[in-house]
């Protein structure tokens, strides 16, 4: 580590976000390009920069700085240079130079301590006397604060982050409850939090600790995607992670429910633990699915007709378009006029397309306005294409404003489009619904005026959503609501293997392996060298010329994240052949393993609802612009800008982002992705390794939602006895919901009360 000392000549780049700065400093031998967290620094200021030098392949020998603390000019020049130089506002060079001729070495004392007596200076009135005071004082109170977080391990960034949040109350924050931080401050868990406590003496079994503990735990717990814990298997988790005997936590859970952050529901069997925000949802959900259903029979239904005249109306679409439905299907149609609100669900080539497309043709004949959604982009566009019709992903749909929404369920996104404003149709149809999450189903529930029908089609057997909650599971199994489930494959489907294996595997049965197929083939290699270069070899060549695809289009999906068949290690072997070094190709490396370089393929790994996007014409003249990058959303690296410290990616749809340096922690390589991140999404072809692993994962529902990705192909490497052990095994990773008996109670206390 070495120290250099200088004054800040020119400020060549600041990402006012986090502070990240590019500066030049003059030391008194040479100008040295210093690059880090100046927050709060300005030209003209003299500075102590700790850090060490560093070689950049494009600007060159770099000084980059872990820490650094503005120091007082020591002579009359670096005062009068430092005034001068714009620091201060309302002082420019010629009064800079009458100031430090008045008060000379005593200037900064009078500035900070005096600044009244500033007035004694020609061209100074009392008014911008106290106005440079103040700006002094600012300057003062930050650097301060800054230094003071420095001395507990936080960086600069979160350092920023503290000061904006609390202002100068950051010092009581720290000394009292410092676990607040973990509350109050996007980025920053309760792991972090409870590090910064340690440093400032906090006991390991106090009581701020320990309720944070609780809290943390129950997060966690959501990201797993339960919407609440049992209070056994939440007490044995939280005493694990803090180290405190299980006696320790007796009575926090009472504290926080007192504190309203936590709501205890008594079951016959234990007491179940909700982060509050969690068991409102489901409340809020229930109430409003309740109310949307029961607003249509109120009014009579529409239009009020007989059965056998709707069913006219429906045969007559059907010879309109040249299609028969089936029996499952018609009666999909007949629900979604009679009632507020329909679940639709079926597999693959089961024909919920057709059924989604006959309910539009007649809502459309009776002069009603429909709106179609589904979770992401990609579903979106495919709901599109399949309907002719516009849809538009949920968040889209509800005007995303940019704004968050902050609690213990994590930041939540704020929508133009909610019950002040609600969405302006008379048909809601939402695909994909196994990918919506329990609150983005409140977000859009709150929109939806009653009287509208509301039809939720997706495919139960699918993975749950990647967010808390199991929204259409509940739906389904609250037995609530006019449920339609297609079982039957239609004959063009029944000719795709992919089809007759998805519902192979997801009736328990085996499939064939032995490649006769066109578009479901088998390797069997055992060798994880041995799979690496197949997979190389399948998604360079050999499968974009037999799906006349691209390379990128190419899609491999793994169970895992760790281990050698895991997203981590294939991202790296697939990057090396599918996107290499070359002269042309600019690489940044985030310090880590992650290495992006242009041309990437990648995805992003977490809502930001205030991210900015652009789509420019080929003259460079944006044509669109919005905001929000969501989870899963994937893209390719368009540009590395060195200079600004910025990457850019385009995603579907030619949207354009820009991610400053700093931010990079939400991309990450998606040559390779889990299957769980693939969901919505359809490639022309998928390479599913499967070799070994954890049988809580490795489990049917995953194969099964693997498969369903692939358009016209399928190839699965590994062992047919791992294949098989996964079809036969049924069992999957339950979660904690309850949206199914919050249902179930509402409608029990309407049915008491109706007598």
């Amino acid at each position: 580590m070495e120290t250099v000392k200088g004054f800040v000549e020119h400020i060549i780049y600041r990402n006012e976000s986090n502070g990240y700065t590019v500066l030049e400093l003059m030391t008194e031998g040479e100008e040295i390009t210093c690059v880090g967290m100046f927050r709060g620094v300005d030209e003209g200021e003299n500075l102590e920069v700790r850090g060490s030098y560093t070689e950049h392949a494009l600007y060159g020998r770099q000084f980059k700085a872990d820490a650094f603390r503005v120091t007082q000019p020591e002579d009359l020049v670096s005062m009068e240079r430092y005034l001068g130089s714009g620091a201060v506002k309302g002082v420019g060079v010629a009064l800079a130079s009458r100031i430090v001729k008045m008060f000379g070495a005593d200037t900064f004392r009078i500035m900070e301590e005096e600044p009244e007596r500033l007035a004694e200076v020609k061209g100074i009135s009392e008014r911008i006397a106290r106005e440079i005071g103040m700006q002094m004082e600012e300057k003062k109170e930050l650097r301060d604060a800054m230094l003071f977080l420095q001395k507990y391990g936080i960086s600069g960034a979160l350092a920023a982050k503290i000061y904006d949040t609390y202002g100068m109350g950051l010092y009581s924050v720290l000394q009292e409850n410092p676990y607040r931080l973990a509350e109050d401050i996007s980025g920053v868990g309760f792991k972090k939090a409870d590090e910064i406590a340690a440093r400032t003496g906090i006991r390991v079994d106090s009581e701020y600790r320990i309720r944070s503990g609780l809290l943390y735990t129950l997060q966690a717990a959501s990201g797993e995607g339960h919407s609440y814990l049992p209070e056994g298997k939440l007490l044995v988790k939280a005493a694990e992670l803090l180290g405190v005997p299980r006696e320790a936590l007796d009575g926090q859970l009472e504290n926080l429910a007192m504190d309203k952050k936590v709501v205890l529901k008594k079951t016959e069997a234990e007491r179940l633990v909700y982060i509050s925000s969690f068991y409102y949802a489901e409340m809020n959900c229930a109430r409003m699915l309740i109310d949307l259903d029961q607003a249509l029979e109120a009014d009579g239904g529409m239009p009020p007709a007989e059965e056998n005249v709707q069913i006219k109306k429906i045969r007559a679409l059907e010879r309109m378009q040249g299609i028969e439905l089936d029996e499952l299907q018609r009666q999909a149609v007949l629900e979604s006029i009679r009632h507020g609100v329909l679940i639709l669900s079926g597999g693959p080539g089961t024909g919920k397309t057709t059924t989604i497309n006959t309910m539009i043709r007649y809502f459309e004949q009776e002069g009603l306005d429909i709106l179609l959604a589904a979770p992401t982009g990609r579903a979106a566009k495919r709901m599109t294409e399949a309907t002719g019709y516009e849809a538009k992903t949920i968040h889209r749909l509800l005007e995303l404003n940019g704004s968050t929404l902050e609690d213990h369920s994590g930041r939540g996104a704020k929508f133009e489009k909610n019950a002040e404003n609600p969405l302006e149709a008379d048909v809601l149809i939402v695909d994909e619904m196994s990918m919506v999450d329990l609150f983005l189903l409140q977000s859009l529930l709150k929109a939806v005026l009653q009287g509208t029908r509301l039809i939720l089609v997706g495919d139960m057997d699918q993975l749950p959503s990647v967010g808390p909650g199991q929204v259409l599971h509940d739906l389904i199994g609250s037995d609530a609501f006019p449920t339609v489930v297609l079982r039957k494959i239609f004959r063009q489907a029944g000719e795709s293997d992919i089809i007759v294996n998805a519902h192979r595997i997801n009736e328990g049965k085996s499939i064939s392996l032995d490649n006769k197929s066109r578009d479901f083939f088998f390797l069997e290699r055992n060798d994880v060298n041995v799979i690496y270069k197949h997979i190389v070899q399948l998604v360079q060549d050999m499968l974009p010329r037999y799906v006349q695809a691209s390379p990128m289009d190419i899609q491999v999906l793994t169970p895992m994240k760790k281990g050698s068949l895991g997203v981590e290690v294939l991202n790296r072997i697939l990057q090396q052949y599918l996107n290499p070094p070359a002269a042309d190709k600019k690489e940044y490396s985030t310090g880590s393993d992650d290495l992006f370089r242009g041309g990437d393929k990648v995805m992003q790994i977490k809502n930001n609802y205030q991210l900015e996007w652009e789509v420019v014409s080929k003259y460079n003249i944006v044509i669109d612009k919005g905001i929000g990058i969501f989870n899963g959303d994937t893209g390719i690296i368009r540009e590395i800008n060195d200079f600004a410290s910025t990457l850019v990616v385009e995603f579907d749809e030619h949207r354009r982002v820009t991610y400053p340096f700093a931010a990079l922690e939400e991309l990450e390589l998606a040559y390779a992705v889990t299957i769980h991140k693939s969901q919505g999404s359809e490639y022309p072809a998928v390479v599913i390794p499967v070799l070994s692993g954890p049988k809580l994962l490795f489990n049917r529902n995953l194969l099964y939602t693997a498969v369903t990705r692939a358009k016209n192909c399928v190839t699965i490497l590994g062992s047919s006895r791992m294949l098989q052990e996964m079809i036969g095994n049924a069992g999957e990773q339950g979660r904690f919901t309850s949206l199914d008996k919050r249902i179930m109670e509402i409608m029990e206390v309407e049915r008491a009360k109706s007598g």
